[in-house]
């Protein structure tokens, strides 16, 4: 199988890097952060995600997992090479690919000989070109005259199902102009050929357009059943059901129906801003998607005035966050609702006790810059004691399993803000509880 190094032990560069290992190549994992390689090699990872600690240490075990803080080695040692370095948004939304230039300058610098070079990250349209000329800029630089192709291979991982998506993936998508480079990537995945997996061959230019145009799509779909939670409430309908009855068409397909307190993670916000940007620089403007923007933070705003209407002024009042990830099954903090929701309810005064399963590490790194000062819990029902309100914000299995008898006795109040719906009304006002969920 294929030496394969990938530059950027983030979310991407980690869960690449475990399932490549596991379908049999040798991967080194390349990062800058000292620390964070150092706990790599001890079979340890610094960020959460469902099912990845064993695969990195079975495959550690096999040798087939290394880890290096030397990009140059990296450069040298494989003949493939993915970048999976961070692409933040900038103060217009565009994706930030300054990391990834610079990597493409070490790249032309150290390369012996014919490289593939791999976009992972989700970039601008055009950056596989961007980068191209790069290296060739950098080995004109030292009169070298490798040759080397630029592919884009975007991923398509679902934080907290993550494993499940790079090995039994729905696709794979290759935007590469040789069959050269489209041989080699076919290789590097060869157990999905084995399993009949989709590949789609695309050039570079249609591979990045079209990872930004799924996420943007779902991204839309989610904010779609959100304002529609909004419409049921005051038309009196009942959202679940409403999403239920659209599932079911083929056309429209249950997925990303659910409603809730508004999208958030690494991805979606991310990547319909950028879409967004790329619209407006086209003078193409993306309407579905800036609507689809607003309305994600209006939705947050709109978590934060059901509270207020129900419990009117917050000041001095308790209240238990259960959940503070974007989603279950991560610990990624990025973009999470509970960032805007929390925040809101400690500038309004309340006092906030939260309690998340992997999250509160990250939530304080975020939260504590911020000047949001809430107290972190052992457990949910330590979060709930004496609480004036719950407000579940993630819907981690603990949470769904939560003996609400306790939770009810624990509470000063009587409020449950269930804005996951994973209660059932009637079973909560038997309980006692004054139940409010979204949308139904």
């Amino acid at each position: 199988m294929k030496n394969i190094t990938i530059f950027g032990a983030g979310y991407v560069g980690i869960v690449s890097g475990v399932c490549f290992s596991e379908f049999g190549n040798h991967v080194t994992l390349v990062d800058v952060d000292v620390s964070r390689i150092e706990m790599l090699r001890s079979g340890r990872s610094p960020i959460y995600e469902y099912g990845l600690e064993p695969y990195l240490q079975r495959n550690i075990a096999a040798g087939r997992l290394g880890f290096s803080t030397d990009v140059r080695q990296g450069v040298l040692s494989s003949e493939m090479l993915f970048i999976a370095v961070g692409t933040p948004s900038t103060t217009e939304g565009f994706a930030d690919v300054e990391a990834i230039c610079e990597l493409a300058a070490m790249i032309g610098r150290h390369m012996d000989g014919y490289r593939l070079v791999v976009d992972k990250s989700t970039v601008p349209v055009g950056t596989a070109r961007r980068v191209a000329a790069i290296i060739r800029e950098e080995l004109g630089k030292r009169g070298a005259h490798y040759d080397f192709d630029i592919a884009s291979n975007p991923e398509f991982l679902r934080e907290g199902r993550a494993m499940e998506d790079f090995m039994k993936p729905q696709r794979v998508l290759v935007g590469a102009q040789t069959d050269r480079a489209k041989a080699a990537l076919t290789e590097a995945y060869r157990p999905l050929v084995y399993k009949d997996v989709p590949f789609v061959f695309t050039d570079t230019n249609t591979a990045e357009m079209a990872k930004y145009a799924s996420n943007a799509f779902l991204a839309v779909k989610v904010t779609f059943i959100n304002e529609m939670a909004i419409l049921c409430e005051r038309m009196g309908a009942n959202v679940q059901q409403v999403a239920e009855a659209m599932g079911i068409d083929t056309r429209i397909g249950s997925e990303y129906l659910k409603a809730g307190p508004g999208f958030g993670g690494s991805c979606f916000p991310k990547d319909i801003r950028a879409l967004a940007g790329m619209g407006r620089a086209a003078s193409i403007p993306m309407r579905l998607a800036e609507a689809a923007i607003e309305a994600n933070e209006a939705q947050k705003r709109h978590m934060v005035e059901k509270i207020e209407a129900r419990m009117g002024d917050l000041i001095g009042k308790r209240i238990a966050v259960l959940g503070l990830t974007f989603k279950p099954e991560t610990d990624d903090m990025r973009e999470a609702p509970a960032l805007h929701i929390v925040g809101a309810l400690y500038e309004k005064g309340a006092v906030v006790s939260a309690f998340d399963p992997h999250g509160m590490t990250n939530a304080k790194e975020m939260f504590s810059p911020a000047g949001v000062e809430i107290e972190y819990s052992s457990d949910p029902y330590e979060a709930v004691a004496g609480a004036d309100a719950v407000v579940l914000l993630t819907e981690w299995e603990q949470f769904e399993k939560l003996d609400l008898k306790s939770v009810r006795h624990k509470m000063q109040g009587r409020n449950f803000f269930d804005f996951r719906n994973v209660f059932d009304r009637k079973q909560m006002e038997g309980l006692g509880f004054e139940y409010e969920g979204v949308g139904v």
